[in-house]
């Protein structure tokens, strides 16, 4: 990991342009879009290419992009009922309880914020109305990996709103199926349909439907850099969640910090993609040294080690500060998706915090909790957008509808100030609309 000394030079290197691993392209993915496109291409136009083909072409696109990129020549692209029942089947129980677990605590956190945005409104006599979306498409990575928790993390928040329709797209595994825990996760947060489908294709088809796959009015998941180039194509048709790229933590830890603790979060987050982010600020040189050694030593008996090597290589960082509010303003600089307190009275910091996906408060809070089961949404701001964006919630399924109910006495308040901002921007029409109704005001009503 790289070591940077004072805040000014730890500002340079954590001030970042947002969403700028969008245009990072490996040598490896650059020789394969030049092998399923025929020729050299960059990713924004062969996604581009790929939105425009299924939309165009509906489902024979979706079977053609299918063969082209993952080799698999599909019959069908829904996933049946049957299917279903036989991953419970091929899950292990604990799995299946472990599951269980995290639905349930993801439903009472979003609850909670659902009875909290509903009673206000109530309460108050606040005049909007609030309406869930009809239905709502959820991206869950897949392919080599299976990711069950993605599914929980979007699909049970949908529910909690309302949502009438939830719709579950996910990539094949190498034998043309759904992985059977993908599926388990699924049936537990009560996806009503679930589709063998997943990069941009899958973003296409969710915005403009096809022959199977119906249209929906918002699309929410995490993927590769294909899935957050297509969200942002058919942001307009439909709504997006955000357009969430490699994971990324920022630690900050104080001399009292354990080293072990900060090294095992920093290898959690390295483990995701080489291009995650692991950095730690602290004010303390001897916890820093401690926390590379210990990167070091436990790094070694991790399966995943290639993959973590090239992270802390690329963007992995150290950062010495000499107090602990400057260590929290270049938090809020970096804005990470992830930000862990592992420093002494933790909580009396986090008026100071303005830009974080998740806070993890104190030295026993850990990512990984977040991860999975903690409650909130593990579906997260990065690249810095947390300065703007808040991570998925049941917010995030709702719409709210202003509510206009004058009365005579609003009209006789409110009316003659409308005609006379209407007329000053030139538009007579809107200040007769009103005033026809200020002057019908003390005329009888007829029976």
């Amino acid at each position: 990991m790289i070591i940077i000394d004072g805040f000014q030079p730890a500002k340079s290197a954590l001030t970042r342009s947002p969403l700028a691993e969008l245009n990072t392209v490996s040598p490896a993915l650059a020789e394969r879009l030049k092998q399923i496109f025929g020729r050299e291409i960059e990713p924004e136009a062969a996604v581009r290419q790929i939105v425009a083909e299924v939309r165009e072409r509906g489902d024979a696109a979706l079977f053609d992009y299918a063969l082209r990129i993952d080799g698999l020549e599909l019959t069908s692209l829904e996933v049946g009922r049957e299917a279903i029942t036989a991953a419970y089947r091929e899950v292990a129980e604990e799995l299946v309880s472990a599951l269980k677990l995290a639905a349930e605590r993801i439903q009472a956190f979003h609850s909670a914020q659902k009875h909290i945005i509903w009673g206000q409104a109530e309460k108050e006599q606040l005049r909007w109305l609030i309406r869930p979306l009809q239905r709502v498409g959820v991206y869950a990575p897949g392919g080599t990996a299976s990711y069950p928790s993605t599914v929980l993390m979007t699909a049970v928040p949908a529910r909690v709103a309302g949502v009438e329709e939830v719709v579950l797209v996910t990539p094949p595994g190498p034998q043309g199926v759904v992985p059977p825990a993908t599926l388990v996760a699924a049936d537990i947060a009560g996806v009503d349909r679930i589709f063998c489908v997943g990069g941009a294709s899958a973003i296409a088809a969710l915005a403009f439907g096809t022959e199977s796959i119906p249209r929906v009015d918002k699309i929410c998941g995490p993927g590769n850099i294909f899935v957050v180039l297509a969200k942002k194509m058919v942001y307009g048709v439909v709504d997006i969640d955000g357009l969430q790229g490699p994971s990324e933590v920022l630690i900050i830890a104080d001399e009292k910090a354990d080293p072990a603790y900060c090294a095992g979060d920093l290898l959690a987050q390295a483990e995701h993609d080489p291009l995650a982010s692991a950095i730690l600020v602290t004010t303390s040189w001897r916890l820093a040294e401690e926390v590379n050694r210990e990167v070091e030593r436990q790094v070694k008996d991790l399966p995943r080690q290639a993959t973590i090597a090239e992270s802390l290589e690329r963007r992995g960082i150290i950062a010495m500060v000499d107090t602990l509010d400057e260590a929290i303003e270049l938090a809020n600089i970096y804005a990470p998706e992830h930000l862990c307190l592992m420093i002494d009275r933790a909580s009396a910091h986090l008026n100071k915090i303005t830009s974080a996906g998740t806070v993890f408060v104190g030295r026993g809070s850990t990512v990984v909790l977040g991860d999975y089961v903690a409650g909130p949404s593990h579906v997260l701001p990065t690249g810095g957008t947390a300065r703007f964006s808040s991570p998925l919630n049941v917010g995030s399924f709702i719409k709210l509808t202003n509510l206009v109910d004058t009365d005579q006495f609003d009209l006789g308040q409110l009316g003659q100030a409308a005609a006379i901002i209407a007329r000053a921007e030139g538009l007579d029409a809107h200040a007769r609309a009103v005033e026809r109704r200020i002057q019908d005001i003390d005329k009888p009503r007829s029976l």
